[in-house]
């Protein structure tokens, strides 16, 4: 995984015989905080482990680019105070959401892979180039 705001990477092992790495995990918390803020929040497993099985139906070797993980109340109020597609209690406020994209794959493909895995939320935001992934309820949205 790729950030495009700070021009960091991540490409950690998280997982090995049924277990988290402790060291990984806190990396990926690192990696996916609020780089408005610098906030840095637990990040729900359960999303990790969604957008690793989407990457694998995809059969890619480019990592994701993370454009949002972790959002702060703050961030997010900010960001809702500009757009009307961003949820009050969003899962990003809780480490339970990514929102990412990839050159090789189409929103499209992206969106397929994840709602494929039925693991939680996927959104399709087509216009804005990106899938948003989260460890919540199975649903999807967009086009």
């Amino acid at each position: 995984m790729a950030s495009p705001r700070t021009g960091e990477k991540i490409d950690t092992i998280y997982w090995i015989e049924g277990e988290y790495i402790k060291d990984a995990v806190r990396e990926i918390n690192l990696f996916m905080r609020d780089w408005r803020t610098n906030d840095v929040h637990n990040i729900d497993m359960r999303t990790m482990d969604i957008m690793a099985a989407a990457h694998n139906l995809m059969d890619v070797n480019e990592p994701y680019l993370l454009l949002s993980g972790y959002r702060s109340p703050k961030t997010n109020a900010m960001l809702r105070s500009r757009s009307s597609g961003v949820a009050k209690n969003s899962r990003h406020l809780r480490g339970q959401a990514a929102d990412l994209r990839m050159h090789s794959r189409s929103v499209n493909q992206m969106f397929r892979a994840a709602s494929a895995c039925r693991g939680g939320g996927v959104g399709r935001y087509s216009g804005s180039n990106f899938v948003h992934m989260d460890c919540g309820p199975v649903r999807s949205w967009g086009r």
